[in-house]
């Protein structure tokens, strides 16, 4: 594991018509780290994602992937250098089958993401690779099942596999447990701690049990801006962190430590 970061931001900020959503924030994200995203609703946490991977402009301030500036960059020139993200809702192809599903995300290495007139047969070769990520996030038993069919939980873990799939050297994973009951979540939180081995995994998360289990370093953030950062059991101890969480629905702090 590598101290050195991977991602860099300096005084990211942005603004909806004067309304500061995110707000000089400086995070660094280490290679190899799981980094979580945490502050109870409303702090900016899937703004600053979206500012990350270009789905929004920001305002002001910078962004450095692998010691490049990619602020002016396009979402897909930021998804080609490998940052790569899940979305809190489960984004999967319903009628195709868990491993077509897998096969879409190995195509674009092979150059062919767009062929659509090609034959199935064509991308028989990525059969063996797209088993291999099945059984990296235990889906192999699922490969012929169509998506549409999975439980919510195994859909969590098919959409990780099509991240994988497309190899990234960071992956962004919003909300990965949501909407889950407690087997799922177990089920889910070791999976990511399974397929972070030799990757960079940043978190946005609510649940303290998934952060206090599997994160490295913890940025609060709180009305768009850092409030603490550090590992878990430095920032559930820091005073300002739980006056922020005190009195909403997200306090779970007290709850994970008892």
């Amino acid at each position: 594991m590598s101290d050195s970061p991977i991602l860099v931001t300096q005084s990211l900020t942005k603004e909806f018509k004067g309304f500061v959503a995110v707000s000089q924030v400086n995070l660094t994200v280490k290679r190899g780290h799981i980094h979580a995203l945490i502050g109870p609703n409303g702090a900016g946490k899937t703004t600053c994602f979206h500012l990350l991977t270009k789905f929004l402009e920001p305002t002001s301030g910078r962004i450095v992937f692998n010691g490049i500036d990619i602020t002016a960059e396009k979402p897909a020139q930021i998804a080609r250098r490998g940052v790569i993200r899940s979305f809190q809702i489960s984004a999967v192809y319903p009628q195709m089958t868990v491993l077509e599903n897998v096969r879409i995300g190995l195509q674009r290495k092979l150059g062919t993401s767009f062929h659509f007139w090609r034959s199935d047969a064509s991308l028989n070769q990525l059969n063996e690779q797209a088993m291999q990520l099945l059984a990296e996030v235990d889906l192999t038993d699922f490969a012929q099942a169509f998506a549409l069919n999975l439980p919510y939980g195994r859909k969590r873990a098919l959409e990780i596999a099509t991240t994988l799939a497309m190899d990234p050297e960071l992956m962004l994973l919003d909300e990965p447990t949501q909407g889950m009951g407690h087997e799922d979540v177990d089920r889910v939180t070791q999976l990511i701690k399974k397929v972070s081995a030799g990757r960079t995994i940043l978190m946005v998360e609510h649940n303290m049990n998934v952060v206090a289990s599997i994160a490295d370093t913890i940025t609060v953030l709180q009305r768009g801006a850092v409030l603490a950062e550090g590992p878990y059991q430095e920032v559930s101890r820091n005073p300002h962190v739980m006056q922020a969480y005190m009195g909403t629905a997200d306090a779970e702090f007290e709850r994970v430590q008892a």
